[in-house]
């Protein structure tokens, strides 16, 4: 069996790291996270889209790890509300809002959308950087779903309880949240940029060796 092969990834958000050994580690990769730098490993992510953000974290993990590193920045951009959360939507509301009360407040700003205008997507941005910050791949992709009233399912993270996938051709009312593991990997957005950054991996990492 062959070794497995290190690769840093640079999010301190532990539900989003268990999703993305998930679908890194059948594929032979070990993740590496920024708790085992023996540093702080603090982004700020003060860029206007997700492709942005995604690369200064890469970079930065990748110059403080001395090694490849990869960077992923994702959201839920609703179209009743111009794109927002967007960037924001892991600091939506402020600090002091758990993932719950993210979801409470967006879905009290929805409340006179109904039905056909609830439409959003997740989207997610990968970055791969080299051991000296380069940025060697970048890959974007995207989940379109619509929104539900109110949040159903304990499963995944963030939105997730709220975001029904338009691809899932089961109940069209069940959320990320309801889904299991394989079928969210097969529809979500971040399966998606994984899919399309995996085949360009190996070419990406035997360059920055």
């Amino acid at each position: 069996m062959a070794a497995m092969r290190g690769l840093w990834v640079g999010t301190n958000n532990k539900k989003k790291l268990v999703e993305l050994r998930r679908l890194l580690e059948p594929l032979g990769f070990d993740v590496r996270t920024p708790e085992q730098l023996g540093q702080p490993f603090e982004p700020v992510e003060d860029q206007p889209d997700f492709r942005g953000n995604a690369r200064k974290k890469a970079s930065l993990l990748a110059t403080l790890a001395k090694a490849p590193a990869l960077a992923d920045d994702s959201g839920l951009c609703v179209d009743a509300l111009g794109g927002r959360p967007g960037v924001l939507s892991a600091r939506y509301g402020g600090p002091d809002l758990d993932d719950r009360g993210r979801v409470e407040r967006l879905l009290s700003q929805l409340t006179n959308v109904r039905g056909p205008q609830r439409t959003a997507k997740f989207t997610c941005s990968l970055c791969l950087c080299g051991a000296d910050g380069r940025v060697l791949v970048t890959v974007e992709e995207s989940c379109q779903g619509t929104l539900l009233t109110e949040p159903s399912g304990d499963g995944g993270f963030g939105y997730d309880p709220i975001f029904v996938p338009i691809e899932f051709d089961g109940d069209p009312t069940k959320s990320f949240a309801l889904l299991d593991a394989q079928t969210k990997d097969r529809l979500s957005h971040r399966g998606k940029a994984l899919r399309k950054l995996i085949t360009k991996l190996p070419a990406a990492l035997g360059d920055s060796d």
